[in-house]
Parts: C-alpha cells; structure tokens; sequence
C-alpha cells in the first residue's frame, strides 16, 4: 500500500490520519511489514522511478491537517482542499494547487525553531532546494534547458540566484524538514504496532534531477550535458521493441574510483527510513542495457558490465549487514543468477507469474527451493489479481486452469470454486502457505478490486498509472479476521 494510495480528501495519500489509521487496521489483522512506494517526489509521468531527487520527500504527502493543528493552516484553507476521498489522484491539480498552500504553511513557520536552524545550517537538501527553486523560477523546465550558466552551475550565476530567491530555496528546504518530521513520528507509530516498514528505491536516478544537474559525472554524459546512453530493457515475449526508460546510465568506472561514496549515502538515508529496502532492476548490477540517446525503441541497445557482487560487499563493509530484497524477476542469465546466490538478499516470487507454463515453473510455490524469497501474488507492475484472471481467456485459461488445480493439490489446501473471487483468495493462500520468508499482498488483492485497481502499466504514459486510492472503507471486520487468520495459520 503506497502513501499515494491511501484514502484522503485533499487528493492524495498523506501522512496524517488516513496513515495512521491504516496502520491501526494492519495491527488489528496481524500484519508485520507494510511495503510501500518510493517516498520521493513524482517527476515525469508522475512516476516515482523518475524522480527530482532520489533521497528527498515527496511533499504532496504533508499532511495538511497535522499542518492545521499546529496552526500553520487556518480550516478555511484546509476545507479548500478537500476532494472525494476515494477518487484518482489528479497530479496537473496539485501541482498547480498545492505547493501555494504549502508556502502559506512555511509564511507562518516559526524560523527560529532550533530544529530547523540546525538542519539549515547542516546544509540539509540544500542542492535539491536550490534545484526545485531553479526550476520553479524556469516555469519548471528540466535542467538542461535551462540558460547556460545555471545549467553548468556556474559559481556567479549561482550565487546571485541563490541571494536573490533565499526565501525560495528555505521553502523547498522546510517541506523536507516537515516530511522528514511527520515520517518520523508515524514510523515511531508503525513500530509501536510491531510493523516494519519496507520501502524501494529504483536503481536509475532520473535525467531531470539534481544528482545529475549537481553531479553530472555519475552518470554518462557527453560534455553538453546530454546523455550518451540511457537505460531499458531488450525486446522480450511481452515486448517486441523492449522497454525505452531514458533514466542516463552510472558510470561505474568512474564511482568505483571514488569507492562509490554516492551510493553509500545514498543507501543510508534510504535505510533510515525504512527497515527493509527493496532494490528495483536488480539485475542491472551485474549487466545493463544501454541505448544510444535518441533511438525511438530499446532494440539497439547492449548489454554492458555493472559493479557486480564487490559493490554490495564494498557497501556493507560501511553501512554493515543491509536488510534488502533484491528484485529479481524477468530473464536472467548464469551470470545474474551467480550474483544474486553471492549476495545472498532474498528475492521475489510473482505468483501471477506462476500459472500456464506447466508444473516447472520457478514461481509455483512448490519449487521454492528455500525460504530465501519474499512471495508476492502481484507487484505495481502487475495488473490486480481480480484484473489477471478476468483477462484470461481460451488456451491462456485453460492452461492457468490445469497448473492452479494441480498446485493446490500439492499444496494440500482445498479445492476452489469457479469464481475469480474464489480463485483470488485461493492465490493469497498459496502464497501464504509457501515456505518464503515473507508474503506481501497487496491491498487491491485483498480486497479483491479488478483492473481499475492497477497502479502502473510499465513504459505506457498515462493518466491512470500511479493515481488509483482504495476506498476509504476498505477496513472490514471480515478482512481483519481473514489476514488474521491466515498469518495465525501459517505462522506468519
């Protein structure tokens, strides 16, 4: 359950009651983790993989009530913003609305708060407020069509823009310092319920971002600041052109001559905000698909070498033991699959995955070899459970029909009735059943919501990816009792 997704009348997933009280529910159903989303904010797309800044807070999850009780917002103001609780997130709206309410709250923040002081004399996301006021102050072009001199951060040209909009860059400043405070006190909360909370981080920074205005030499860039080459995938059975991201490329020679001190400190804030991080893409560490800047589709790209497994040892040996799920999934070669047994992280079994290529199948759950993985029926790439099964028609069905039924034989758990509601609780339980360390299911799987409950659909650009809420009365006493009693069941 991302932040985003949660149920809220000012239009988007908060910080505030909505995450409490869904932290109330996990602990009334005996829940352990709560898995969500990047926390950072939305860039191109709206997406959370493309985003300004891969370390900060996404501001858009300030509550504005918590900012009312403080009197930093007036009712008047806070009433201004309501929404249908439950409707999809319309991100042109708040991006127009939202941060003049924000600004209000900081107009009457009390400068002097010691916290704060602190955390501006540390110089804390001073590049990223600088960047977001840049940016703002350009009608929010992205840094590379940006006038020269700030585009190559020219040191006079940031100094007299950094005098002349202080007051803007201390806004963007306060936002992550308010993030970070209601993060924090809602993570205490989290705990105090015995949940941990499983955050991600995707492996790509963004080109419209300010680790690549800031530090262009992590990534390939030509000496016009363009990329040389961007990441994706190669065409598969799913896609014939493959997957053009356009996040620019690591250079990993050139981190590795600095001991990868980026990264690091990147991996730290992350842990510190979570207890569990999920590493998306992980399989670009060992290999990476690069395309030249400015093809139209991922089909001439190459696979080049990444850091491998003396990256991640060379990150524990600073940050010690990392508690990581490594994102495994699609086609992996002997190389990839030798570099996920030597770092050891758990992976992740797909249960929509599973069905329809007979009883080998890697994502069964009876060929689990160990307890090494953490068990999903979908991921926000996939389409809900409900949605899935509906769309299955013909050979497709009858193929998904034949492995299902055999695999709940040899799971020993009970036969299923005809209905895809039916089919879906008995997919939970599977995946509850199996030996993996850990089984997530997301909320729409719960509550069985069909396909308009699907959070993205990869490399399509459009409205409805990451803007779906769940209703605000997902909260039953028989869904409580249902995930109770599977996680007492299973030991969970």
């Amino acid at each position: 359950m991302h932040i985003a997704t949660l149920p809220c009348k000012y239009g988007i997933g908060q910080l505030g009651k909505e995450a409490y009280d869904f932290a109330d529910f996990l602990s009334r159903a005996g829940q352990s983790y709560w898995q969500v989303l990047p926390l950072v904010p939305t860039g191109y797309g709206d997406s959370p993989y493309q985003s300004f800044c891969s370390v900060a807070g996404n501001e858009y999850f300030i509550s504005l009530e918590k900012l009312c009780e403080r009197g930093l917002l007036t009712e008047a103001e806070l009433k201004k913003c309501e929404t249908d609780p439950s409707s999809r997130i319309n991100y042109e709206q708040l991006y127009l609305t939202r941060y003049s309410v924000l600004r209000k709250a900081f107009s009457r923040f009390d400068r002097t708060d010691a916290g704060f002081t602190e955390y501006v004399k540390k110089g804390e996301y001073a590049d990223y407020a600088l960047f977001r006021a840049i940016k703002d102050s350009r009608g929010g072009r992205p840094w590379n069509e940006w006038e020269d001199p700030l585009k190559f951060r020219h040191e006079e040209a940031i100094e007299e823009f950094a005098y002349e909009h202080e007051e803007d860059i201390l806004f963007w400043q306060w936002a992550q310092y308010e993030f970070a405070r209601q993060w924090s006190e809602l993570r205490g909360y989290v705990h105090d319920k015995g949940i941990k909370i499983i955050g991600d981080i995707p492996i790509y920074i963004a080109y419209d971002s300010s680790e690549c205005w800031m530090r262009p030499s992590l990534v390939k860039l030509d000496s016009s600041r363009r990329p040389v080459t961007v990441a994706g995938c190669p065409p598969d059975a799913f896609c014939e052109t493959g997957q053009l991201w356009g996040n620019p490329v690591y250079d990993w020679e050139r981190m590795k001559e600095d001991g990868w001190s980026w990264w690091k400190a990147r991996m730290k804030k992350v842990l510190s905000l979570c207890d569990v991080v999920r590493i998306d893409h992980f399989r670009g560490f060992e290999k990476y698909y690069e395309i030249p800047y400015g093809e139209p589709t991922a089909v001439n790209g190459r696979w080049s070498l990444g850091p491998g497994t003396e990256f991640f040892r060379e990150l524990e040996r600073s940050l010690g033991k990392m508690e990581v799920i490594a994102e495994d999934l699609g086609a992996l070669d002997d190389a990839a699959r030798a570099m996920f047994a030597e770092v050891g992280y758990p992976g992740m079994k797909v249960l929509q995955f599973a069905f329809g290529s007979g009883d080998g199948n890697e994502y069964l759950p009876h060929n689990y070899a160990d307890s090494n993985c953490f068990a999903y029926t979908g991921t926000h790439d996939n389409d809900t459970l409900l949605g899935f099964l509906s769309k299955l028609s013909g050979d497709d069905r009858k193929a998904f029909d034949e492995t299902f039924r055999r695999e709940l034989e040899l799971l020993g758990l009970p036969a299923c009735g005809e209905s895809y509601e039916e089919t879906c609780d008995s997919i939970v339980e599977m995946c509850y059943s199996s030996v993996a360390e850990c089984a997530i299911i997301p909320m729409q799987d719960w509550l069985k919501i069909g396909e308009e409950g699907r959070i993205n659909m990869p490399s399509v650009l459009s409205a409805r990816n990451w803007s779906y809420r769940i209703p605000h009365d997902y909260a039953s006493e028989a869904l409580e009792n249902r995930m109770r009693s599977l996680s007492q069941k299973y030991g969970r």
